[in-house]
């Protein structure tokens, strides 16, 4: 296991849970479920190499990354992404200003997709929270 793959599993674990970090080195290591180098690229790369930076706190790191999912309108990512805000330190009232930002500038309906993905996103947050 590279370290950058040890710091990604660690950060995933830390924001998602052992279990789904556990799942999601499964996936990758049998390597038989289609697509399953993407999990092991998503630790090495975008846990383990992007978000492991120390130039922006991950709190701003993830109202930057929501802004961009908002503007895709990538509504399975903004849920998992307003969870991992949550658990970075964004406040509810801090994405729900994130999600009001987004009117001016990606349009009404992107930022409605967004609201009913966040929303979704402080549901699984909360369960998350919960079965600590």
């Amino acid at each position: 296991m590279s370290d950058a793959e040890a710091r990604g599993l660690a950060l995933f674990a830390e924001i998602y849970g052992e279990e789904m970090a556990e799942g999601t080195r499964r996936i990758y290591e049998e390597g038989t479920a289609f697509g399953s180098e993407q999990s092991r690229w998503t630790m090495e790369w975008t846990f383990g190499s992007v978000w492991a930076r120390e130039g922006l706190a991950r709190k701003m790191r993830s109202c930057t990354v929501l802004g961009m999912l908002i503007a895709q309108g990538a509504a399975d990512e903004i849920r998992y992404h307003t969870r991992m805000g949550l658990r970075n330190g964004l406040t509810r009232t801090e994405i729900e200003e994130i999600f009001y930002t987004a009117f001016p500038y990606c349009g009404f309906p992107k930022a409605a997709t967004a609201k009913r993905a966040m929303l979704l996103g402080f549901e699984d947050y909360d369960k998350q929270e919960q079965g600590k």
